[in-house]
């Protein structure tokens, strides 16, 4: 007897409780477009992203019960539906922000569209291999994160409470992120920074390093979930990046009198944030690209047996067709996948025409290729996500190294056609950021009708929920990369103005029109600092050219203001989304894999090298992905982040020395500390934002003077360790039962 016959889950398939109603999708929609928007705000600082079904799952028991006992399905409905503004947004992070390192504006309609069609592909290509992947391979298959989702929602229909832990995270969280974000209040720096320079006998030993956190309650929440050994390895390769390389480049640099490409200022005139832009971030692209093609060769078998079974499936669709199918085993029907798309190919090849990315139309032909790319693609790529993240788990899926293999195949074919100008690279990006968002929904789409199938769901309601979710979440993900792009922004006066001629630009500057602007503040980093602050305003800032630099011998990668009364580009605009707050890596790697190929201007001995860093780093047997990423990223992540995993490690330690081993944090998915973990991720996603929206609206927050006795490094050191103790004092209390939250309430 198969798996699926003998198994009987949570909710009878003769029982028909009330699933898919307006208040599980109204709920569900509303914890998609504020998970989504945390992603976009997390994934973009942190480069990587936490699952949402638990958080959301947990939040749901709870506030439903306030409108009515609601039943499991109901329950399950809005994870579901909620969940597709976590997967959307981690596909779109790691693929749109292409678009801004390749010289081109990013659109909230054009992510909005993009994202609709991506996200609505991973849920029709799915479908199919429902029933062998969940079904048929039930005891092989294990999808963890979908799993411990199913035991949260049994354990609330049965009378556990775990949403205490998650506001109190969400309370604490909110209230640190009031006093600590840089956009807020400012009671004390956001960043504490240290810049090691000893000298003796004028050696300057480390100079160009620095130690900096951002002391932020979303990365000890991120920290904390990885748990030690990946924040670990993360942190490893930003102390290599951060203390090793950047010294380095310090001490045989420093007496040049040139600048060294693709710098273009002298290294002895460069602070660490400038060698960090200029150095490392060619390096990391090269490591994180390497890295992920080595977790695709990796997992090759895995890919080809996904692939075999997908077609197998396929293959026998017919035989199922006829069958008098129970409530729990109703998928949507073959015509609506068919159908829809189809549906959904016409409407890309008509958006990619009638909408193209400003400046960089291209043929009809070239927009038919590209959808047709998309379709195959993503079907190969869906059909192998699903199925890696039933072993693996959805943070282990190797979603960023398929996508750099789609972008590499579709890089060739654009360059085999002689189709390599500026606007076929945004056509790339394009192809890449759909398949990457159906390959990320798909994966986590399988988790949720993995949840669905423990507990008894019905298929075709969640997949439609799946659907729903996927186009109000889409609202919101567009909005806040954008919001970040612009409140994260800084317009820098030019350390020395640089003279040039608009009707002979240097190779690699275009001119892009007139600045449309009228005002912008200027700020400037003192030497060492990690924060900028505002020097000056321009308020006739119409008067400039807009300049867009990539691959220039003569200007970093970026944006320029050129004033032609003077003849000199006199303002660098460096965009929120690529900044050191915001580092993006995935979509910096992803402009670099395009413009590597189709230019063939790359700073080819920095990617190399850190081609080379990711191949010791596997000699070695390490996980070399989370090192390349932690080389890319600040050193202030990386370490806020192990900060994290400390306290991960000492709740996991002290439940060894109570003789709880068993129930330690690293067995666990759903605890105390994940839960209070949870709520800080949200809280300092949801104030950072606002703080990064007050400034997008060029509005100021009433704040604290930089003068104020507690605005110092040790304050914020000490109120990081703080945030972390309630952390680990929330994490090593037991989750009250509700029999003894219901004898309370009696008592009081």
């Amino acid at each position: 007897m198969s798996a699926h016959t003998s198994f009987r889950p949570f909710v009878p398939a003769s029982e028909s409780p009330k699933e898919l109603s307006a208040r599980a999708l109204i709920l569900g929609g509303i914890f998609g477009v504020l998970f989504g928007a945390v992603t976009v705000y997390v994934g973009l600082r942190a480069g990587l992203t936490v699952a949402a079904s638990i958080p959301i799952s947990v939040l749901s028991i709870s506030i439903l019960r306030v409108f009515g006992r609601a039943t499991i399905l109901e329950n399950n409905i809005v994870q579901t539906t909620g969940n597709a503004g976590q997967s959307i947004a981690s596909g779109v992070i790691f693929t749109l922000p292409a678009l801004i390192f390749l010289g081109f504006d990013l659109e909230s309609f054009r992510i909005f569209a993009l994202a609709l069609f991506g996200g609505w592909l991973g849920v029709l290509f799915m479908i199919p291999l429902r029933r062998q992947l969940i079904v048929d391979e039930a005891d092989t298959l294990i999808y963890p994160e979908g799993t411990a989702c199913a035991e949260v929602l049994k354990a609330g229909e049965r009378g556990g409470s775990f949403a205490s832990r998650v506001f109190l995270g969400l309370g604490i969280g909110g209230l640190y992120t009031l006093f600590q974000n840089e956009n807020l209040t400012r009671l004390f720096p956001a960043t504490p920074n240290w810049a090691p320079n000893f000298d003796p006998n004028g050696q300057q030993i480390l100079k160009g390093a620095a130690i900096r956190a951002d002391v932020t309650p979303e990365y000890m929440g991120v920290g904390y979930i990885i748990g030690i050994r990946v924040a670990a390895i993360m942190l490893a390769g930003g102390v290599f990046s951060w203390l090793v390389l950047m010294p380095a480049i310090v001490f045989f640099g420093k007496h040049l009198t040139g600048p060294l490409y693709p710098g273009t200022v002298p290294i002895a005139q460069m602070d660490p944030s400038s060698l960090w832009r200029t150095y490392v971030r060619p390096m990391g692209a090269g490591a994180v690209a390497a890295s992920g093609l080595i977790t695709l060769l990796r997992t090759a078998p895995t890919i080809l047996s996904a692939l075999t079974s997908g077609f197998a499936k396929i293959g026998k669709g017919k035989a199922v067709v006829d069958e008098k199918l129970s409530r729990i085993e109703h998928d949507m029907p073959m015509s609506v996948v068919v159908g829809g798309s189809v549906l959904l190919v016409l409407f890309m090849v008509a958006f990619l025409v009638l909408k193209p990315v400003p400046g960089a139309q291209v043929s009809v032909l070239a927009n038919f290729s590209a959808a047709i790319l998309v379709v195959i693609f993503g079907f190969l790529f869906v059909t192998v996500s699903a199925r890696i993240v039933g072993i693996v788990g959805s943070s282990a899926s190797p979603v960023s190294g398929m996508t750099i293999a789609t972008l590499m195949a579709t890089a060739a074919i654009f360059l085999v056609k002689g189709w390599t100008a500026p606007a076929f690279g945004a056509l790339a990006i394009t192809i890449g950021g759909m398949v990457c968002i159906a390959a990320s929904n798909a994966g986590d789409t399988s988790q949720d009708l993995k949840t669905g199938y423990l507990i008894g769901a019905t298929p075709w309601k969640q997949q439609l929920a799946v659907m729903i979710g996927v186009v109000i979440s889409t609202l919101a993900i567009g909005t806040t990369m954008n919001l970040m792009n612009k409140g994260m922004e800084s317009f820098q006066p030019m350390a020395q103005a640089r003279a040039i001629s608009l009707a002979a630009l240097p190779e690699g500057v275009q001119n892009q029109g007139q600045f449309t602007r009228s005002q912008i503040k200027l700020k400037t980093k003192a030497p060492g600092a990690a924060e900028a602050s505002v020097v000056g305003e321009i308020d006739d800032a119409q008067k400039f050219v807009l300049l867009n630099a990539i691959g220039s011998p003569v200007l970093e990668d970026g944006k320029y203001l050129y004033n032609p009364a003077t003849g000199k580009i006199e303002v660098q605009w460096i965009q929120g989304i690529g900044s050191e707050r915001a580092a993006a890596p995935q979509g910096r790697l992803m402009a670099t894999v395009i413009n590597g190929i189709l230019s063939r201007k790359l700073p080819w001995g920095l990617v190399l090298l850190g081609v080379a860093l990711v191949i010791g780093i596997e000699l070695l047997g390490v996980r070399s992905l989370t090192f390349a990423v932690g080389a890319y990223l600040s050193i202030g992540t990386t370490l806020a982040i192990f900060c994290g995993g400390v306290v991960r490690w000492l709740v996991d330690q002290a439940a060894i020395r109570a003789g709880n081993a068993a129930k330690t944090e690293a067995e666990s998915e759903v605890s105390s500390g994940s839960l209070f973990a949870s709520g800080l991720i949200a809280s300092g996603g949801i104030m950072g934002l606002i703080g990064v929206g007050t400034q997008a609206m060029n509005k100021t927050f009433p704040f604290f003077p930089e003068t104020n006795p507690l605005h110092k490094d040790w304050v914020s050191v000490l109120c990081f360790a703080m945030l972390g103790f309630s952390l680990y004092y929330f994490a090593r209390k037991p989750i009250p039962s509700e029999a003894v939250l219901e004898e309370v309430e009696r008592e009081v």
